[in-house]
């Protein structure tokens, strides 16, 4: 039996994200309620807009303050399951409390919430990330398969030893190893007094078509900035240089993929309790390149495509083993071609 079911109503937090609003929108398309929580009534002006057909489905609330002590307590009142998303990562430098606290007083605050006021949720799913599985990408020396039982324990030694000179990468990695640790630990000491379980679901590099609120390319965030500036921008992509497009990649996943992985991760029996690695292959920014630049008919863009140096994308120094994904999610992932043509298309019709 499902752990919940349509008509059940899920909170879903950061509803407004690159991600969230995919997660909300497939659970919507799935006949569940939303609570979709955002930081300001502005936020959530375009999620009313844009699932104006499910008007009587989706609530807006505001959380200005994740990190405040209690700021989830009326969110999780009346609710089913919770998918957690909210958790910031921009382009450019960021202090690392910008980073650090929002994920760990976040997810662990949300939890405090749900245990004192969440006597109906069944089930959480926390957003994590294939950062609190692998190695710092630069240390990874020899081919390497990561699984779920791997941490990145590596991100917290280099935080603890830089501070607030940590790349912004491993400090988002190291926040969410925390976060992640966290969470479970939070579960753990408190499974006798909750009526939900926790599953984490872990994604690398989240690419894919937007339907978040967004005005130009600059507007973009840190994944989908890097696939515009490096597999669209001719100027951008020239500016990286051929041999970094060659070199520079990394696992990612269809960000609809993501999506309906959090549904069928509230929804399946067998997700509780687990770590689920949601990732489709390594790749370098110039096979994304070679794959748009093959696509027909050709996408018709503000510019024409960058060209890089065809075929020349080094091979995967690393992978994440996705059999559990698919074992207990039924999991199938969306091609480069498909995620990649579905993208265009969406820059293409906003004269992009």
């Amino acid at each position: 039996m499902p752990v919940i079911q349509p008509r059940n109503k899920v909170l879903v937090t950061g509803a407004n994200g690159f991600l969230a609003v995919w997660v909300v929108r497939d659970l919507l398309e799935h006949g569940y309620s939303v609570r979709g929580a955002v930081r300001s009534v502005e936020k959530g002006e375009h999620l009313k807009s844009y699932f104006a057909d499910y008007a009587s489905e989706l609530e807006i609330i505001v959380v200005e303050d994740i990190t405040k002590e209690g700021a989830f307590d009326e969110a999780v009142k009346g609710i089913d399951a919770i998918a957690h998303v909210a958790s910031p990562l921009t382009v450019g430098w960021m202090r690392a409390e910008d980073l650090m606290d929002p994920a760990i007083k976040g997810t662990v605050g949300l939890l405090q919430s749900a245990l004192k006021y969440g006597q109906s949720i069944k089930r959480i799913v926390y957003t994590s990330t294939s950062g609190t599985v692998s190695r710092e990408t630069h240390e990874i020396t020899v081919p390497t398969v990561f699984t779920e039982k791997d941490w990145n324990t590596r991100a917290l030694e280099i935080f603890k030893e830089l501070g607030d000179k940590t790349p912004v990468l491993t400090t988002y990695r190291a926040s969410k190893v925390l976060a992640e640790q966290g969470a479970w630990k939070f579960t753990k000491d408190h499974e006798h007094e909750i009526s939900w379980d926790l599953t984490s679901l872990n994604p690398p590099l989240i690419l894919g078509p937007v339907i978040h609120d967004v005005t130009d390319p600059s507007s973009l965030k840190t994944s989908m900035r890097w696939f515009y500036d490096y597999v669209v921008d001719p100027v951008r992509s020239a500016d990286a240089g051929n041999d970094f497009l060659a070199k520079t990649g990394r696992p990612w996943v269809d960000v609809r993929d993501v999506a309906a992985a959090h549904r069928l991760a509230l929804e399946k029996q067998e997700a509780g309790g687990e770590r689920i690695l949601v990732s489709g292959p390594w790749a370098a920014w110039q096979a994304f390149i070679d794959v748009a630049n093959a696509l027909e008919p050709t996408p018709r863009l503000a510019r024409p495509l960058p060209k890089g140096n065809p075929g020349s994308s080094y091979p995967a120094m690393y992978e994440y083993d996705t059999t559990k994904s698919e074992r207990i999610l039924g999991l199938k992932y969306r091609s480069m071609v498909e995620m990649t043509r579905d993208t265009l298309s969406d820059f293409s019709a906003r004269g992009w």
